[in-house]
């Protein structure tokens, strides 16, 4: 057995526990979006998961208190996109509260199912939604890919330390 350094006293687990852990967690950035009542909804998700191949499925959490839940609640479709480095100002419009995240400086256009596409994006699908499983004050979206397009251009935005961020090599 080797020598290990001493552990730092450990906090208590608190929500702001997690944050903190959690901002030294690089992770990729999403746009989810959806349609209810004939309205677009998105918002911007760092919690993007690949479940399965075979179905193919992926997950994302969203807050029940989210202005996007309400429609999230009931849509059958969602629709999943890989942000790109060069995407910081639509990821920030999509996570910002009160943005009008579908106004004249957004590219989109009605995809498959009726689902919200962005243009301009490396990477999108368009999901079935399977299950929405209670998780604290968010939800798990389990979703079946449908559709989908991963010919974009562009290396994928990251979201670090609070910020929006590009890899380096």
């Amino acid at each position: 057995m080797t020598a290990s350094p001493e552990l730092a006293p450990s906090l208590a687990a608190s929500p702001e526990l997690l944050r903190s852990v959690f901002r030294r967690h690089a992770a990729g950035v999403a746009v989810i979006t959806a349609t209810g009542d004939g309205r677009p909804v998105g918002f911007t998700a760092t919690s993007l998961n690949s479940v399965a191949a075979e179905p193919p499925l992926i997950s994302f959490g969203i807050g029940t208190s989210s202005s996007s839940w309400p429609v999230l609640a009931g849509a059958e479709h969602v629709g999943v996109h890989i942000l790109g480095e060069h995407q910081q100002e639509l990821a920030a419009t999509f996570a910002r509260s009160g943005a009008d995240r579908f106004g004249p400086s957004t590219d989109w256009s009605s995809g498959p199912e009726g689902v919200p596409v962005l243009a301009g994006v490396p990477a999108w699908l368009v999901c079935r939604v399977v299950a929405r499983v209670p998780a604290g004050d968010h939800r798990i979206v389990i979703a079946e890919a449908v559709a989908g397009d991963p010919s974009g251009a562009g290396q994928p935005l990251v979201y670090h330390q609070g910020r929006f961020t590009a890899l380096r090599d």
